[in-house]
């Protein structure tokens, strides 16, 4: 994506007239050149779902026919006539869903194929390419190795001036009953140079006990920066890099965020910079898309900042300690001029920068436990066997 106004924001694409006939032969090619899904999962949900709802819509009248038509055959005594009167009803139902179930399933597809055709377009108009899906995308930001089944959906990719991916995410956690799926949307922005961990914790966004985002921080890394920054967002960065944090969020860095992406929890990790929210962000409405382009094109031009920054405690760790047994000298002529500036240290974060501390939620584990043991209680029948004793004297 040319984030210039040399290729100005196109979001035609995602809302003008298509011919269903282009549309089928695109889906034709996709499948044709492996672009396309090789499963649809939610196509089978689609499907089990229209024809449990057919069966129970239906199943009165089902069964009072099948009670006539064996009541029917009964009467035929056995005779190939009431035995095709019998089983002629479940047939008839059996079909009837068969056909339900493949139309639903038709339409679904057919909405999926509209819906890659339009981001399909719309990528190609803003100078971006789409990409159908990816099986467990190799990110390190923090919502990508929780979980199974974990796939990116509409991905949108650009590569100039440097590269930024939007896209839909899921993972499900636990099993059976207790089974739950995550939704999320991200952006991810490939940045030039390692920086340390930080997560800015959005507190707009935030659920009723608190932060919404998977993972839990030690508060001892929370920052505090000046200005109104921290009413919209808590900032975390590893102890010992408060100076960094405060030299990467500069206060027009700090506003930029503040204008842009106050509804976004952003992390930044390794060389990347993930902006996240519990919702999908490759849709099919243009004001979303225009919202994320606003927000990406503000935080790029503030980048070039961050690209100077520098881990000074990687300079320590390359400078080697001098053996005590050898002997100091006068320093050798050396065949070239050596560089009188100081030199910089190399890109990069030291080891205890790279990751920020996590911390055990336990308030939210005394909650659970706190319900878990209300309910056991409940179902002992403690409390009732306190009233009856009250109300018996």
């Amino acid at each position: 994506m040319e984030w210039t106004s040399a290729l100005p924001f196109d979001a035609r694409p995602l809302v003008e007239p298509v011919d269903r006939n282009v549309v089928r032969a695109y889906v034709q090619r996709l499948r044709a050149d492996g672009r396309a899904p090789k499963t649809a999962p939610a196509a089978v949900v689609v499907a089990v779902v229209v024809g449990v709802v057919f069966l129970v819509m239906f199943a009165n009248i089902a069964i009072g026919i099948l009670g006539s038509f064996w009541q029917l055959a009964r009467d035929g005594g056995g005779s190939p006539a009431g035995i095709m009167f019998a089983v002629f009803p479940i047939f008839f139902l059996v079909v009837i869903v068969g056909l339900v179930v493949v139309v639903a399933v038709k339409l679904f597809r057919g909405a999926s194929g509209e819906r890659w055709y339009r981001l399909d377009r719309f990528a190609q108009a803003n100078g971006m390419t789409w990409h159908a899906e990816s099986p467990a995308p190799p990110l390190p930001g923090m919502i990508f190795g929780l979980g199974h089944g974990r796939r990116a959906t509409d991905i949108l990719r650009g590569s100039e001036p440097r590269f930024v991916e939007f896209a839909n995410y899921r993972y499900t956690t636990g099993s059976g009953k207790n089974q739950m799926t995550h939704q999320w949307g991200y952006v991810a922005v490939k940045l030039s140079t390692p920086l340390p961990h930080i997560v800015l914790d959005a507190l707009g966004n935030n659920a009723l006990f608190g932060s919404n985002l998977p993972a839990s921080f030690d508060r001892e890394q929370r920052l505090s920066l000046e200005g109104d920054f921290d009413r919209y967002f808590a900032l975390y960065c590893p102890r010992g890099y408060e100076s960094d944090a405060l030299y990467l969020f500069t206060p027009d860095i700090m506003a930029r965020f503040i204008d842009n992406a106050a509804a976004l929890d952003v992390e930044i990790v390794d060389d990347w910079l993930f902006l996240y929210a519990k919702r999908d962000f490759s849709t099919l409405d243009p004001a979303t898309w225009a919202w994320l382009f606003a927000a990406v094109a503000a935080l790029l031009d503030k980048f070039a900042q961050w690209e100077r920054w520098r881990d000074a405690r990687l300079a320590d760790i390359a400078v080697p300690t001098a053996h005590p047994a050898v002997a100091a000298g006068p320093a050798p002529a050396l065949p070239f001029a050596a560089p009188t500036a100081a030199l910089r240290p190399p890109p990069g974060v030291a080891p205890q920068g790279r990751r920020l501390t996590r911390r055990v939620p336990w308030g939210t584990i005394a909650l659970f436990g706190g319900f878990v043991l209300f309910w056991l209680v409940l179902q002992s029948g403690f409390f009732g066997g306190i009233l009856s004793a009250l109300f018996s004297r």
